[in-house]
């Protein structure tokens, strides 16, 4: 099995349809089809059932996949490896991050990275889950958790906190909620199970059981956007809600504190390109927590 073929049989294994491992690889359907069936052929092995639901992959195909996958595990290290000794400002870095990360801060790190350094061409996605530096879905990333690979390298940012805030026109028909009492009477916004389970039980400390849920999203800006529109209370990143003027605070005593890490793999740290879009990264967290430290009362 050469990488090539590794890489289709992966692909397919992973999406489940000739389709979406066409739409990953950017290849069209018709070729992804014949690679796998020459494949098939060459291994004298059928690696697939197919399904009306799809791809389902056989014995074999699953034994094919524990050899895929070191493959691929050994070519991504080989592209970090030569990646790890460029020295050139220029070419494609890979960021990720959620879209309100992105909204509040990334955008204006990447713009003054943009400026000093033109020809670093960034790609930026914005997810709720967590990408895997390690198959290269992203160069970099900015993390709510600290990861445990030693693979990883991981810079503190910042220490943050989310906080409860509603419309101003939410409270003048609702009236602030009473502590204590599960949010009776009142609306919630929050996150899908999937992005947050912890939603689903209490916001900021505050079970949630008499409330009524009117909207649950799946994106931080989708969220924020949601309680700005009236729709009910929800947890908010204090920094990006609370000069917000069509937001309030709701109990401005009650925070739960978050870190921020910025991450990326070991053999990546020397890149130039890669370096410099993580020293933007961390100036601008550097920036936004000096006005914060200034703008609170002494």
């Amino acid at each position: 099995m050469d990488w090539d073929n590794a890489r289709i049989f992966l692909a397919i294994y992973r999406q489940g349809t000739l389709r979406g491992a066409a739409s990953v690889l950017q290849i069209d359907q018709a070729t992804v089809g014949r690679r796998l069936a020459a494949l098939e052929k060459s291994l004298d092995a059928r690696l697939f059932l197919r399904t009306p639901a799809g791809y389902v992959p056989t014995p074999a195909g699953e034994h094919a996949c524990q050899a895929a996958e070191q493959m691929e595990l050994a070519a991504h290290q080989l592209q970090r490896q030569m990646q790890g000794i460029d020295e050139r400002l220029s070419g494609t870095v890979r960021v990720a991050c959620t879209d309100t990360v992105a909204f509040a801060s990334l955008m204006r790190a990447l713009q003054q990275l943009h400026a000093a350094h033109p020809d670093i061409r960034m790609v930026l996605s914005t997810a709720t889950h967590l990408t895997n530096l390690t198959r290269r879905e992203a160069d970099l990333a900015v993390r709510t958790v600290r990861p445990d690979s030693p693979d990883l390298i991981a810079r503190h940012l910042a220490r943050r906190q989310v906080g409860l805030f509603a419309a101003r026109a939410y409270l003048d028909t609702h009236g602030m909620p009473v502590p204590g009492n599960a949010l009776a009477g009142h609306d919630v916004v929050i996150y899908q199970r999937a992005v947050a389970a912890y939603q689903s039980e209490a916001l900021c400390g505050e079970s949630i059981a008499n409330a009524r849920v009117a909207l649950e999203v799946n994106s931080g800006l989708m969220l924020l956007h949601a309680v700005r529109m009236g729709l009910g209370i929800g947890e908010l990143p204090t920094h990006v809600a609370q000069n917000d003027p069509l937001l309030a605070r709701v109990w401005p005593e009650r925070a739960d504190p978050y870190d921020m890490w910025l991450v990326m793999h070991g053999d990546l740290n020397r890149t130039a390109r890669v370096r410099a879009v993580a020293d933007a990264i961390v100036e601008v967290f550097e920036q936004e927590s000096a006005a914060g430290s200034m703008s609170r009362p002494r």
